[in-house]
C-alpha cells in the first residue's frame, strides 16, 4: 500500500491538541453568532427571568382561613394579569407560611427575600408580623403589599397598604349605632388583648362621645378563653344597649355563641368590627342573625362591579367559594403592584413605589385610588347585617378618607 508522505510525517494527534481545537471552534462559533446577531441574523435568546412574588400569609396557627382568602385573592390577580405576565416576565408567587408567629415571619421573609430573590412581598396578616419583619424588609429594600385592616400608622417607602384603618369602621358605624340605640346608649367595649382593638377603642371612645353616647363598660381578654361568663354578666350588668366586639378568629365565635345562649342577642346589639363571611359557616341557625358590621365589601354587594369579581372568584375557585374583603383586599393590593411595574417599566423597588401612588383601580367595590402622601387608599364602605347565613347592606356610605399615616 503506498502511503502518502506528507500525512504520514505528521505526529499523532494529542487529545490535548484536539480539545484545545474544539476550544477555539466553539470560540470562533460564538462570535460568528454574536456578528450574525449584530448584522441582523436571529440568534438564541434567553428566557427572562420570572417576576417573583412572595406571599407571606398565615397558613397555620390559628389564622389560615385568613390566609387562604389572602391567597385566593392574590392568585386570581396574577393569572388575570396579562395572563400571568408583566414586563415580558412570568409571574411567579413563591408561599411562605408564617404560622401566624412573629419570630417565623421574621425567619420566611429574610428567606423571601435572600434565597428566593422575590421582586416583593404580599402580607401578612397580624400587625404583630407586619411590625416584625418591618426592618427585613427595609434593609432589603423590598416592597412590603399590606392587606388586612389595622390600627393604622404605618410609613415607610417601602409599605403600601389597601387596608381598612380605624376611622373607616369607627367614623360610619359609631353615629349609625347611636342613632339606633337611641339618646344616651350606653356602649361596652370588649376585645382582645393586643394593639388592634386598643387602638380601634380608643378611636371608638372619641366617636362615643361625640354621638352623645357613653361608654359603660372596657374589657380586653388573652386569646384562648374558653368561658366567658364572667364578661356576659359584666355587659348584663352595665346596662349598654350596643356592644362593640373587636375578638377576632374562633375567640370571637366562641363568645358569640356564648353570648346567645345567655339570651343577651336581644338585649344588647352586637357590632363586630372585622366581621366578615369567613366567620358564618362557625354558627348555627340563628346564632349571628343582627350581628352588625362596616366593612368596604360584602359578596352580596349589589353592584356590578361586586357581582362580576364574585363569579370570576367562583370560576376559578368553585361555585361556593367565600368571597370576603380579605380576597377583594389581597387582589387589590396585588393588582396596584402590577399596574406600578408596568407603567414605571421596571420591577426595581425604588421604581416600582413610586409609580404605585396615584393610581385608581376598581375591584369589588368603586374605584380606589392609592395615596401618595401616605401609600394607603381611601374605601367605599357600607354596613351590613348578618341574617340567614350572609351579610346584607343596610347602608351604603361611600368613600371614607382615613387621617395621613405619615403626618407627624
Amino acid at each position: 500500500m503506498i502511503k502518502d508522505s506528507k500525512f504520514e510525517s505528521l505526529p499523532p494527534k494529542s487529545p490535548h491538541r484536539v480539545d484545545a481545537t474544539r476550544r477555539r471552534l466553539v470560540a470562533a462559533g460564538s462570535l460568528a453568532g454574536a456578528g450574525a446577531a449584530i448584522a441582523g441574523f436571529p440568534a438564541i435568546v434567553r428566557a427572562a427571568e420570572p417576576l417573583k412574588l412572595g406571599m407571606l400569609l398565615p397558613f397555620s396557627g390559628g389564622l389560615e382561613l385568613f390566609g387562604q382568602q389572602g391567597e385566593q385573592g392574590i392568585r386570581l390577580a396574577v393569572e388575570e394579569f396579562n395572563n400571568g405576565t408583566v414586563l415580558d416576565r412570568k409571574i411567579e408567587i413563591i408561599k411562605a407560611d408564617d404560622k401566624t408567629d412573629p419570630k417565623t415571619a421574621v425567619e420566611r421573609a429574610g428567606q423571601l427575600i435572600r434565597r428566593d430573590k422575590v421582586a416583593a412581598i404580599i402580607g401578612p396578616v397580624t400587625s404583630a408580623n407586619r411590625d416584625a419583619i418591618k426592618s427585613t424588609i427595609e434593609r432589603g429594600k423590598t416592597p412590603l403589599l399590606y392587606a388586612t385592616d389595622y390600627e393604622g400608622g404605618v410609613c415607610s417607602p417601602y409599605i403600601a397598604c389597601y387596608s381598612a384603618l380605624p376611622a373607616h369602621y369607627v367614623d360610619p358605624l359609631i353615629p349609625w349605632l347611636a342613632k339606633a340605640a337611641g339618646a344616651q346608649a350606653g356602649f361596652y367595649l370588649f376585645g382582645a388583648d393586643y394593639v388592634w382593638p386598643q387602638k380601634m377603642n380608643a378611636a371608638i371612645k372619641t366617636a362615643v362621645a361625640r354621638a352623645n353616647g357613653k361608654v359603660v363598660g372596657e374589657e380586653y381578654t388573652p386569646f384562648g378563653v374558653k368561658d366567658f361568663a364572667p364578661t356576659i354578666r359584666k355587659i348584663a350588668d352595665s346596662g349598654a344597649k350596643v356592644l362593640v366586639l373587636t375578638l377576632p378568629g374562633a375567640d370571637g365565635v366562641t363568645f358569640v355563641k356564648q353570648f346567645v345562649a345567655a339570651g343577651m342577642k336581644d338585649k344588647v346589639r352586637i357590632a363586630f368590627m372585622g366581621f366578615n363571611e369567613n366567620y358564618l359557616p362557625g354558627f348555627t341557625g340563628s346564632e349571628s342573625d343582627g350581628i352588625v358590621t362596616c366593612s368596604h365589601f360584602i359578596q352580596t354587594l349589589d353592584r356590578p362591579e361586586a357581582t362580576d369579581f364574585v363569579a370570576r372568584q367562583r370560576k376559578r375557585f368553585g361555585p361556593t367559594a367565600t368571597v370576603s374583603y380579605y380576597v377583594d383586599a389581597h387582589y387589590g393590593i396585588t393588582r396596584f403592584y402590577l399596574d406600578a411595574i408596568q407603567k414605571a417599566k421596571s420591577a426595581k423597588p425604588e421604581d416600582a413605589m413610586k409609580a404605585i401612588v396615584n393610581q385608581t383601580i376598581t375591584v369589588g367595590n368603586g374605584p380606589v385610588t392609592m395615596r401618595a402622601d401616605d401609600r394607603h387608599v381611601d374605601l367605599n364602605m357600607l354596613i351590613s347585617e348578618a341574617r340567614g347565613g350572609q351579610l346584607h347592606m343596610l347602608e351604603y356610605i361611600g368613600k371614607v378618607v382615613a387621617p395621613n399615616q405619615c403626618a407627624k
